[in-house]
C-alpha cells in the first residue's frame, strides 16, 4: 500500500494575480507617451517652447535696443577665444571693425580691418538699453552681451545701422502674435460652423457649405492686397494690426469648418451619439459632450499645421508692405531690405530673417506631425 505524501499535492490556492502598479492612463498620458516615441516631435516641442520663450522675453533676450543705429550695412561680427597676440582666452570677445588709411587699389574703398586693440568682451546677463519687461517692469539686463555696453552685431545691421538680430528677436513677437491670433479665431469659428453643419445637415448643411465654397473660391492673395491696402497710411498702428488680423481670420475659417465638417458627419452615426438623441439629449449637449472631445485630435493637428502657414503669409505680405508698418518690427517687414539683387549679394547677412522663420515653419511642422501620430495611432 502506497503512503500519501502531502508534499506531492499540489496547492490548492490559486497564485495572486499581479496588478499593475499604476493606474489606467488617461487619453492625454497616453498621447504623451506616443509623443515622447517622435523625436522629430520632441525636437518641434522643445523648439516652439523656445520660440515662445523667446517671443516672450524678447527685449531680454535682445542684446542691443532694436531702434538704436550704429553704422550702415555692418557685417557680422565673429565671437573669438584668441585675444590679438594669438592666445587663448576663456572670456569670449568681439572685434570690431576699423577703417584703415590705406585704400583697395581696384575699389579705391578703405580697406576695413579688426580692431584688435579695443576687444569687446562679452558675457551672460550684461547690462544694456533699458527696456520694460511686459511693458510694465523696467529693466536693464540683457541674456547675453558686451560686458562694458558697447554695440554687439551678432547678425551684422541693416542699411540704418540696426542690429539685425536685436531686431528679429522682437520681430518673433509680431510674427507670433500675428499667427497664434489669427489661428486661434480660424479655430474657433471654423470649429463652430463644421460641426453645427455637419450635425444638423440638411436644407441649413447645403446653404451653409454653399456660403463655404464661396469664400473659398476667392482669390485669396489679390484679396488680401486689396483689403490691406485700405487702411490709409496715417491710421494707427494697433488699428492696422488688427485690421491685418481680421482679414486673415475672415479669409482662413472656411477651409478649417470643412474638415471638422467632415469628421462630424461621421461622428453623428456613431451607436453612442444616435443613443444621445434616443434619450432626448438636446442639440447643445451631444455637439458639446460628445462630438466636440471626439474632432478634439484633428483639431489640435490642424492648428499646428496651420501656424507656419500663417507665418509664411505675414512673411510675404510683410515684405510687400501690406503687413505690418514701422514702428512695429516683424520678420516680413525685415526682409524689405532684400527687394533688390545688388543689396543681397553685397549685404547677404540682411536675409538672417529667413532663418528664424524657416526655424519657425519646421518646428511647428514637426510638432504637428509628432501630434498627427500620437493622437491617432492608426
Amino acid at each position: 500500500m502506497l503512503a500519501f505524501d502531502s508534499s506531492d499535492t499540489p496547492p490548492t490556492t490559486e497564485p495572486a494575480i499581479k496588478k499593475p502598479s499604476h493606474g489606467s492612463e488617461s487619453y492625454l498620458a497616453l498621447v504623451w507617451r506616443r509623443l515622447r516615441r517622435s523625436w522629430t516631435g520632441m525636437i518641434g516641442l522643445v523648439l516652439v517652447g523656445l520660440l515662445i520663450l523667446m517671443a516672450v522675453f524678447a527685449d531680454f533676450f535682445a542684446p542691443m535696443d532694436p531702434k538704436a543705429t550704429d553704422v550702415g550695412f555692418a557685417p557680422p561680427q565673429v565671437m573669438s577665444f584668441h585675444d590679438k597676440d594669438g592666445n587663448f582666452v576663456f572670456q569670449p570677445r568681439v572685434y570690431a571693425l576699423s577703417d584703415s588709411e590705406e585704400l583697395d587699389p581696384v575699389t579705391f574703398q578703405p580697406i576695413v580691418g579688426m580692431d584688435y586693440d579695443n576687444p569687446r568682451l562679452l558675457g551672460f546677463f550684461v547690462k544694456g538699453a533699458e527696456y520694460k519687461l511686459f511693458g510694465v517692469i523696467p529693466a536693464d539686463r540683457h541674456f547675453f552681451g558686451s560686458t562694458d555696453g558697447q554695440p554687439v552685431h551678432f547678425l551684422g545691421t541693416d542699411k540704418f545701422g540696426r542690429d539685425v538680430l536685436s531686431r528679429a528677436i522682437i520681430g518673433s513677437r509680431i510674427s507670433l502674435m500675428i499667427a497664434l491670433t489669427v489661428v486661434f479665431i480660424v479655430t474657433l469659428i471654423g470649429t463652430t460652423v463644421g460641426m453645427v453643419s455637419g450635425y444638423f445637415g440638411g436644407t441649413f448643411d447645403i446653404w451653409l457649405q454653399r456660403f463655404v465654397e464661396l469664400v473659398l473660391a476667392f482669390p485669396q492673395l489679390p484679396l488680401y492686397l486689396a483689403l490691406t491696402s485700405l487702411i490709409p497710411v496715417t491710421a494707427p498702428t494697433n488699428v492696422f494690426l488688427a485690421f491685418v488680423i481680421v482679414v486673415m481670420s475672415a479669409l482662413g475659417w472656411a477651409q478649417m469648418s470643412r474638415e471638422v465638417r467632415g469628421k462630424t458627419l461621421a461622428l453623428a452615426r456613431i451607436d453612442y451619439v444616435r443613443a444621445a438623441m434616443a434619450v432626448g439629449a438636446t442639440d447643445r449637449r451631444i455637439i458639446i459632450q460628445h462630438i466636440f472631445p471626439n474632432v478634439m485630435s484633428h483639431v489640435i493637428v490642424a492648428v499646428t499645421l496651420a501656424i507656419p502657414s500663417v507665418v509664411l503669409l505675414e512673411s510675404f505680405l510683410g515684405f510687400l508692405g501690406f503687413a505690418v508698418k514701422p514702428p512695429l518690427i516683424s520678420w516680413g517687414l525685415m526682409l524689405q531690405d532684400t527687394a533688390t539683387y545688388s543689396v543681397i549679394g553685397s549685404y547677404p547677412w540682411i536675409l538672417s530673417p529667413v532663418g528664424f522663420v524657416l526655424v519657425t515653419v519646421f518646428a511647428f511642422n514637426a510638432l504637428g506631425d509628432g501630434l498627427r501620430d500620437a493622437v491617432d495611432p492608426y
